[in-house]
Formats: C-alpha cells, sequence, structure tokens
C-alpha cells in the first residue's frame, strides 16, 4: 500500500513537473514572439521618425547592406539597391520639402525565425514651396516588407512602397 502511494505521488509530481515545463516553454515561446512583434513595429516607427527629421544616414542603417526598394507610384516603378543608394535617394527626395510627417497605422507581421514579413500602413504628408506657394502633399502608403534578423537586430531586407492615393493642394499661410 504504502509503496503503491510513493509510486502516485512520484507520477503526479513528475506529470506536475512536465506540466509545468511545458507551460514555461510556452510562455517563452509567447514573450519572445511579443518582443519580436514589438521590435518590427519600432523598427518601422523609427524609419518614419528619422525619415521626418531627415536624418537619413541612421535611417539607411535599419536596412540590410544589399536591401532593396521597390515603390510603386501612378504606374511608375522604381528600385534602388544597397544602403548607399538609399541614402542618396532618399534624401534627394526629402531635401524638397521643409515638413516631412509620417504617421503609421496597422502592423501585421509573420515571423518565421529570423526572417519575417509585414505589412503596414502609413499616411505622409510632405509641405514645400513650389513656384512660391507652399504646397501640402499627402499620400496613403503601404508598405510589404521582408525583414531579417542580423545579429540579434531585425533590419529590412525589402520594402515594397505602393503608394495607393495622393490628395496635393495648397495651403492658405
Amino acid at each position: 500500500m504504502m509503496k503503491a502511494l510513493i509510486v502516485t505521488i512520484a507520477l503526479v509530481a513528475s506529470s506536475w513537473f512536465t506540466a509545468a515545463a511545458q507551460i514555461t516553454e510556452a510562455t517563452n515561446a509567447s514573450l519572445k514572439e511579443l518582443e519580436d512583434r514589438m521590435a518590427l513595429k519600432e523598427l518601422v516607427d523609427v524609419f518614419s521618425n528619422l525619415a521626418d527629421v531627415k536624418d537619413v544616414e541612421t535611417q539607411v542603417l535599419l536596412f540590410t547592406e544589399d536591401a532593396t526598394v521597390d515603390s510603386h507610384s501612378n504606374g511608375h516603378t522604381s528600385t534602388m539597391k544597397g544602403r548607399k543608394e538609399l541614402a542618396e535617394r532618399f534624401g534627394a527626395f526629402l531635401s524638397r520639402f521643409e515638413t516631412v510627417y509620417h504617421i503609421n497605422g496597422q502592423q501585421v507581421v509573420k515571423i518565421d525565425g529570423d526572417k519575417a514579413t509585414g505589412t503596414c500602413y502609413c499616411q505622409v504628408v510632405l509641405i514645400g514651396n513650389e513656384n512660391g506657394k507652399k504646397m501640402m502633399n499627402m499620400q496613403g502608403v503601404r508598405y510589404n516588407d521582408e525583414y531579417v534578423r542580423v545579429d540579434g537586430k531585425w533590419l529590412i531586407a525589402k520594402r515594397t512602397s505602393n503608394f495607393v492615393w495622393a490628395d496635393r493642394r495648397a495651403l492658405n499661410e
């Protein structure tokens, strides 16, 4: 009888420790996924914030060395490859405006180990002077991204920018 009781207690304890280990493992996996999702959201938001202050040199460090960016707007497509070209083209574009303002919206990501894909939405406001008038350009952009974790840090490996709509008008001063 005592032997049966000891065996029962051992089995229950073993089951409990196994269940506790499985719960801990599942919790750790869930926490890791949450950390990755937050890091990817931060990556997209920092990209936008750096564009707003025109810090292109820091902005391109959010991309892999050989990253590509494809932009689709009004039936035209342009492609940039590598940090050097990204810095040149981003800088030239942003220099045309006094004010750059990104408002990021929802982001959906799918994480697979050290790679991830994501779609995020952004409204971009660009204000500059044209022929003596202050002009505002607003654009709705959908970014389709491919991310990769390099040395523990998420980077953008490929970005496809789809400029879905645009509104352009003179500002009253």
